[in-house]
């Protein structure tokens, strides 16, 4: 921790670029946990587990002491006129009291461990992509009965397939044994007729986002699935409230937003809608603790967390090339020298320019600051086609 608050105070070019990016995000985390949206330990687990960052931007506050984040961003708000970059008041309160968040945040109390008010015992999962994939195997691989369901007889077998190969890796790393590879593949059901899922006591869908496609699967859904049974989506950009909508049992929709690669990633958004029981938003949390999963909890609104965080602090490292604040190599390097996992850059390639300028986008339209209006160069990137490690050429050429 502290090498990484020396780095962000220090004198050089590549502490006042990091230091020009890094704030506002610290900024956006102060005004997310001030407003009641998420706790002070959702957040910064969000960005931990959700990004690999080795630190929480709330943390990172206090690390750092809110008075010296307060100053930078009054800096920057002198020079930019942003009113994103106007300190949140919650900063300000703690550093004129010389406070942190962690004290702020201790104040009320511990949290009692998540329980399970619904049994779950067999897991249903709806999609046979890479995400549905995973979550398929880490259901598995804990222990549970898993039924998963997709169009055709190929697209269940390929994720069998992509389940094996993945089980496979681990035995040639020393992490699995042949009779537990076994286990895990003799809890699997494969099906091409969603009624399969009739006895499942949740169910995980992950098929494509589109709203359309989501409530026809909804409605189905509701239809056939026993009473009780939690219905879950992965999605990360559509509302659970509309998903919810589209059934007779609204308080069973639940979002579970796990992360690519869901068999290595540890977070998992637990989204509740206005509509979502409680008891059925910690009954998700309880079982995502089983599965060796962190889960966090946030409300139904677009970007939830991590994306809500990540975008804006990508889409302002775009903008700071475009001004003139260094070139891709020295922005990408100032923040990896923060302990950052990857430069700006780097991580908008591997995500794909054009999610990425979807996710801005979505955000944009819905919280409306213009501070977060996509940059020019990644929309003329996306209109050429170069949208990262995927097309072998975003900003970065591979």
């Amino acid at each position: 921790m502290q090498e990484i608050v020396d780095r962000l105070t220090a004198d050089d070019r590549g502490a006042q670029i990091a230091r020009t990016l890094v704030y506002p995000y610290l900024n956006h985390a102060a005004s997310m946990y001030e407003s009641g949206y998420a706790t002070k330990d959702d957040i910064d687990a969000s960005m931990r587990f959700g990004c690999g960052y080795p630190v929480g931007p709330l943390a990172l506050v206090d690390a750092l002491g809110a008075a010296t984040v307060v100053e930078g961003l009054r800096e920057q708000h002198a020079s930019t006129g942003d009113p994103l970059h106007d300190p949140a008041p919650v900063l300000v309160k703690l550093a004129e009291a010389g406070s942190t968040f962690e004290s702020a945040a201790a104040d009320g109390g511990a949290t009692p461990a998540p329980q399970k008010h619904h049994p779950v015992g067999k897991v249903g999962v709806v999609g046979t992509g890479t995400m549905a994939s995973g979550i398929v195997e880490v259901f598995a691989k804990a222990g549970h009965e898993v039924v998963f369901v997709g169009r055709t007889d190929d697209k269940v077998a390929a994720v069998q397939a992509r389940i094996e190969k993945n089980l496979d890796r681990a035995i040639a790393k020393g992490r699995l044994t042949e009779d537990e590879k076994s286990d895990v593949i003799g809890r699997l059901t494969a099906a091409t007729d969603r009624h399969a899922l009739d006895d499942v006591d949740i169910v995980v869908e992950a098929i494509a986002e589109d709203i359309d496609v989501k409530l026809e699967l909804f409605r189905d859904l509701d239809r056939i699935t026993k009473p009780g049974a939690i219905l879950a989506t992965t999605t990360s950009s559509l509302s659970i409230g509309t998903c919810a909508e589209a059934t007779s049992r609204p308080q069973d929709v639940v979002g579970m937003h796990f992360f690519n690669p869901a068999p290595v990633m540890k977070l998992v958004e637990v989204v509740s809608a206005d509509s979502t029981s409680p008891e059925v938003a910690e009954t998700v949390k309880a079982l995502c603790l089983d599965v060796a999963k962190h889960p966090v909890s946030c409300g139904d609104r677009a970007g939830f967390i991590v994306n809500a965080l990540l975008f804006p602090y990508l889409n302002d490292a775009v903008k700071l090339h475009e001004a003139g604040g260094g070139s891709l190599e020295e922005i990408d390097t100032a923040l990896k020298e923060t302990k950052l996992p990857m430069g700006p850059f780097e991580l908008l390639d591997v995500v794909g320019n054009d999610v990425s300028l979807a996710i801005e986008q979505t955000l944009v339209s819905t919280f409306g600051h213009d501070g977060w209006t996509p940059a020019p160069t990644l929309e003329r990137l996306v209109a050429e086609g170069k949208l990262g490690r995927k097309t072998g050429e975003g900003f970065h050429t591979y």
